[in-house]
């Protein structure tokens, strides 16, 4: 598999590139400014493993389309990152085709710390028919960004997905192809008593089967099993609000976990 990464400037100007077959390293000795972007092109559709910054670290991704466009984020869109992150005059960006010891283990399907608003290419992607006040700190890509640090809200690393009060609510979490899962886990935003929480959710699949699930009053995972089914996406819906006072539920967390298909 031969991979290519290039670093654009805000007027497409090159700035740094590399390429090879199966595993590249882009060390790119400048600081990035805003409009700034990272592009990742792969032969094919494929599973890699990506490094788009060193505080970051790597992430097991699907390229749908062997491809991914990867704005640097600044100004609101950055608070929901290590401050760290995209910072310096030195970055390490790398690239390498998943190892089959990677792609064939039961693991967490969903996370993907480099997911961002719009089709970047790169699942799993998610995606919501609203976000608190259209702030980064509430965007749905939280909820699959691996942090679950829940008992506070805002900025990193309390990162969440922010209804803005709505009850028709709902998030999606897209993989871009068929997976294998069994299992979700939950992790309500737990800033009580700043917050709600939801008593009941409906998880919908692909295949439009739905199930009924209840939660807890916690900041803990709350695992969901059910039988092994194949799916493309997975949704959140029908979100129903606990009693308690605080009209703000909130999501940190939603790991699915299982193979691929």
């Amino acid at each position: 598999m031969k991979f290519t990464c290039k670093i654009w400037d805000a007027q497409r100007t090159l700035l740094s590139s590399s390429e090879g077959e199966e595993e590249i390293f882009l060390v790119y000795s400048g600081i990035f400014k805003e409009g700034d972007s990272i592009e990742i092109e792969a032969e094919e559709p494929c599973l890699a493993v990506i490094q788009l910054d060193d505080t970051l670290g790597e992430e097991l991704v699907y390229l749908k389309q062997g491809h991914l466009l990867y704005q640097i984020p600044f100004g609101d869109k950055k608070v929901c990152y290590s401050p760290r992150s995209f910072t310096g005059d030195k970055h390490l960006i790398t690239v390498r085709s998943a190892l089959k010891s990677e792609t064939t283990v039961y693991r967490n399907l969903s996370r993907n710390k480099y997911d961002q608003h719009g089709d970047t290419g790169c699942y799993p992607h998610a995606t919501a028919n609203v976000e608190t006040r259209g702030e980064s700190v509430f965007a749905a890509r939280n909820a699959i960004d691996g942090i679950k640090a829940n008992d506070s809200h805002g900025e990193w690393p309390y990162g969440s997905w922010g209804i803005n009060r709505d009850p028709e609510a709902v998030i999606r979490v897209e993989f871009g192809r068929s997976i294998r899962t069994d299992k979700l886990c939950i992790y309500l935003r737990a800033d009580f008593p700043h917050d709600n929480w939801w008593r009941e959710i409906t998880v919908r699949f692909s295949d439009d089967t739905m199930m009924v699930c209840t939660l807890e009053k916690t900041g803990k995972g709350q695992i969901i099993s059910f039988e092994p089914r194949q799916t493309e996406w997975i949704q959140l819906e029908q979100l129903k609000k606990a009693d308690d006072p605080s009209p703000f539920p909130a999501l940190t967390q939603i790991e699915v976990y299982g193979t691929e298909s």
